[in-house]
């Protein structure tokens, strides 16, 4: 899981980075695990544009992920390690022992042909998923549900990986990468190690064509607008919103720099332990 630095031939590979794709077993889709997926260009279901700079970009097909891991104490066999482009990870194709075959995110170090097993009783090794309550403390852990069956939402991207700190009959205590530390349920699956393709945060897109492939529009910089665009828009040269200090916000007025829009009552927040800012 390496990167492939370009040598500068061009001023398009000048800074460019490709993952060399080491890892990767198929290059072709388990077809039946293949859904058709339509780009919304950052409209919402009325047609208005909720997120800006989005659109175009490569035509994409899901694949559909097992984040439950809910087949409790079947072995499954890794037959493929996958490209997603739907995600930063890398996917693996495992067939469990009922012949049954689903796609999971591919934790680091997972080759063809290692087994696997979601059970409260498994083997400390990567690829294995447990409740947290099972899990020793100071494992690293990734794909964590945040309710008991619903599916891992926590630690799926690329690289990433919680710890367990603490761990009790009903809950259990996470350190997320943010420095966060958080209570979640004991019965809550994770699977062990560290999400595959580490070095995805070191790539270098070289060049403002590649952000178009992955369907990023470009962006203005609101101090370059017009006042009737945007609040730091005009002014004479560089300046702050017509000559007057103004601090940065977005084109809705509200401040981009220090402002908390975290809701002070979301009933979340009892379960977070040490915030992500706190030292």
């Amino acid at each position: 899981m390496a990167l492939r630095i370009f040598k500068p031939i061009t001023p398009g590979t000048r800074f460019y980075s490709v993952p060399t794709f080491e890892e990767i077993t198929s290059t072709k889709p388990y077809k039946p695990l293949v859904v058709p997926l339509k780009k919304s260009g950052g409209r919402n279901n009325t047609g208005r544009i909720t997120s800006r700079h989005r659109g175009g970009g490569h035509k994409r097909n899901y694949r559909i992920i097992d984040f439950k891991r809910n087949k409790i104490g079947m072995v499954a066999t890794v037959k493929t390690v996958e490209y997603d482009p739907n995600r930063s990870a890398r996917i693996a194709l495992v067939q469990y022992q009922d012949e049954e075959i689903r796609y999971i995110i591919c934790p680091d170090k997972l080759k063809v042909g290692d087994t696997i097993v979601a059970s409260p009783d498994a083997e400390f090794k990567d690829g294995n998923a447990l409740p947290l309550r099972r899990i020793p403390i100071g494992l690293y852990i990734h794909n964590i549900e945040m309710k008991p069956g619903k599916g891992a939402q926590i630690a799926r991207s690329a690289g990433t990986a919680c710890q367990v700190v603490a761990s009790g009959e009903k809950t259990c205590q996470i350190k997320l990468p943010s420095g966060e530390i958080r209570m979640l349920p004991s019965t809550c699956y994770a699977t062990l190690g560290t999400v595959s393709n580490g070095d995805h945060e070191n790539i270098m897109y070289g060049k403002a064509g590649r952000k178009r492939w992955y369907g990023i529009r470009p962006q203005s910089r609101g101090m370059a607008m017009n006042p009737i665009d945007h609040p730091m828009g005009g002014g004479e040269g560089t300046s702050k919103s017509g000559g007057g200090r103004q601090h940065p916000e977005s084109p809705w007025g509200q401040l981009a720099k220090g402002l908390k829009t975290r809701n002070k009552r979301k009933q979340s927040s009892k379960y977070i332990v040490r915030s992500r800012k706190s030292k």
